[in-house]
């Protein structure tokens, strides 16, 4: 059985995120977990824990935070066509996926595609008053304040990806550039809800929570996805709304963006982000060092270990040898939050994602 080695530790998980958040100087990076199943199932069996039992192997590799969201327990919005799962709280449709090294749920059929105005009036938005609150503070307490808690996700409110799910990447993008009526008004209806749930989550368990984890893929590889002008007149606006109500509870957000995504970053600055996650290398001005250049004691970092580099092809110390050189440019910078870009995909080999934690414990010390 593997076990990552750990450098002595002088902080709370919590602590250290937070001190992180304010560019502070912490024991050890903060450090974060994002998989696709197969490959967590595998990294599971070989740290002997429970797949099952996500605690277990973010003790197991340090992980600093944890959600905070509230389950819905409202009825059933989207009945699941045959060999489809459906999430409840987007409408969005998948199907199994199978590929030589495992398999994923992956997007498709695509609800509102070709949608006519009636279709997007009529099509399911989740109640905000369908959220178990009280659960989403009794688990926050039972951390303890042991560890950095955050509400949302990469999909709050992800405008272009979320509906992109539901409408075809397509399609959202051409109503977003037309500025198509009845899409927008449901664009903007489910991030009104997305908003109510969160501002009654942020209510309920005030002073458990140390950041809100927003989302908004912006960038292909080589360039940006939308015009700054459409950013600014669409979605910036949206993505400030989400900004301000973590600065209203007195905590930092961190917006997931993919790809080639730093031509917005002094846009997100200005209406109060405090972090940037993902962070693909290879991706056109989104290397390490040109990000610190630029944005380095202004925005946080998190991700910069590469998903499709020396993790998934590479040997386990090309793995070594990548982690600690991402770790000696940003770490001066601080802010840095350690952590896979996007989700580690099943074709990662076990030992080069230990490689990756057990380097983190031992160069990300301060």
């Amino acid at each position: 059985m593997a076990m990552i080695q750990k450098a002595k530790e002088t902080m709370t998980s919590k602590q250290r995120v937070q001190k992180t958040f304010n560019y502070e100087k912490t024991d050890r990076v903060t450090i974060g977990y994002d998989s696709n199943p197969v490959i967590h199932k595998n990294l599971c069996a070989a740290l002997g824990v429970d797949s099952n039992d996500y605690e277990a192997i973010n003790e197991a590799l340090g992980v600093d935070y944890r959600s905070i969201n509230a389950p819905y327990i409202g009825p059933e919005l989207f009945p699941a066509p045959k060999d489809r799962i459906i999430n409840q709280l987007e409408g969005s449709v998948m199907r199994w996926v199978e590929h030589e090294t495992g398999g994923y749920w992956d997007f498709c059929d695509f609800p509102l595609k070709n949608a006519t105005d009636d279709m997007f009036e009529s099509f399911a938005i989740p109640n905000p008053d369908h959220f178990d609150y009280d659960e989403a503070l009794a688990k926050a307490k039972s951390y303890d304040n042991k560890y950095g808690l955050y509400v949302g996700n990469a999909g709050t409110p992800d405008v272009i990806n979320s509906n992109g799910r539901i409408m075809g990447m397509e399609d959202v993008l051409c109503h977003l550039a037309l500025e198509s009526e009845a899409a927008m008004q449901f664009i903007n209806r489910r991030a009104d809800f997305q908003f109510s749930m969160l501002e009654r989550t942020l209510e309920k368990c005030k002073g458990h929570i140390d950041f809100m984890w927003l989302g908004e893929d912006l960038g292909t590889q080589i360039a940006p996805m939308i015009g700054l002008d459409l950013y600014r007149d669409t979605l910036k606006p949206i993505h400030k709304r989400f900004a301000e109500l973590a600065l209203s509870y007195n905590i930092p957000s961190i917006i997931h963006t993919c790809g080639s995504s730093s031509w917005v970053y002094e846009d997100f600055i200005e209406i109060g982000i405090k972090g940037v996650d993902t962070l693909q290398p290879e991706a056109v001005n989104m290397s390490p060092e040109y990000l610190v250049k630029h944005f380095g004691g202004r925005l946080n970092f998190r991700g910069f270990i590469s998903t499709a580099g020396p993790l998934a092809y590479g040997t386990v110390e090309d793995v070594r040898d990548d982690c600690i050189k991402t770790l000696d440019i940003v770490m001066p910078a601080r802010g840095y939050h350690f952590a896979p870009t996007h989700q580690i995909q099943d074709n990662s080999p076990v030992e080069n994602v230990l490689m990756m934690y057990q380097t983190a414990h031992i160069h990300g010390v301060y």
